[in-house]
C-alpha cells in the first residue's frame, strides 16, 4: 500500500464499497484492511483497499471464511492490495473447494426428503432408514446430511 495514495473517509469507503461500518472495522480488527488515523483519530483508508474489501466480498460470495480469505490474503506481501493477477491465481486454487461445496449441496438437495439420521424415530420412516437408532452410533447431529451413509441391512 502505499503512503502518499489518496485517503478516504470510512464514510465513503462504506458507499462505495456497500460494506457496513461495523463489518470493515471487523474486518481492521481482523488484519484484513488497514486504516491510518487522523489527528482527530477518525479512521481513514488508503484508496486501494477499495480494491481488498472488494477482494474479500468475492471471496465471500465464493464461499469462502473469513480464515480461507485470512490465509489466502497472508500469501500477498504484507496488506498489499490484490492485483489482476493475484486475483486470477488465488480464485483458480478455489475451485476444487468451491466445487466441493456445490457436490456437498446437490447431496443435500438429494437427502432433504429423505431420513436425516437424527436419531428421533418419531417418524414411520425412521422406522425403515435408522431402525433401532443406528445413527446414535455414528454421532451426534444429522448424520444422514453430514456425509454418513445409512445401514440399509440391520443385520450388519
Amino acid at each position: 500500500m502505499q503512503a502518499h495514495s489518496e485517503l478516504i473517509s470510512i464514510g465513503e469507503l462504506v458507499k462505495r464499497s456497500g460494506i457496513a461500518a461495523s463489518a470493515l472495522r471487523f474486518y481492521e480488527a481482523r488484519g484484513l484492511i488497514q486504516s491510518v488515523r487522523s489527528q482527530a483519530q477518525r479512521r481513514h483508508f488508503h484508496r486501494e483497499v477499495l480494491r481488498r474489501v472488494a477482494f474479500i466480498k468475492a471471496a465471500q460470495t465464493a464461499g469462502l471464511t473469513l480464515e480461507e480469505i485470512e490465509m489466502t490474503l497472508a500469501t500477498l506481501p504484507e496488506q498489499r492490495t490484490p492485483t489482476k493477477q493475484d486475483w486470477e491465481k488465488l480464485s483458480r486454487s478455489w475451485q476444487s473447494l468451491v466445487q466441493q461445496r456445490i457436490d456437498d449441496l446437490i447431496a443435500l438437495r438429494d437427502q432433504l426428503t429423505s431420513c436425516i439420521g437424527c436419531g428421533c424415530l418419531s417418524l414411520k420412516a425412521c422406522a425403515l432408514y435408522n431402525p433401532t437408532d443406528i445413527a446414535q452410533n455414528k454421532g451426534a447431529g444429522p448424520r444422514y446430511l453430514l456425509g454418513d451413509k445409512p445401514v440399509t441391512d440391520i443385520s450388519k
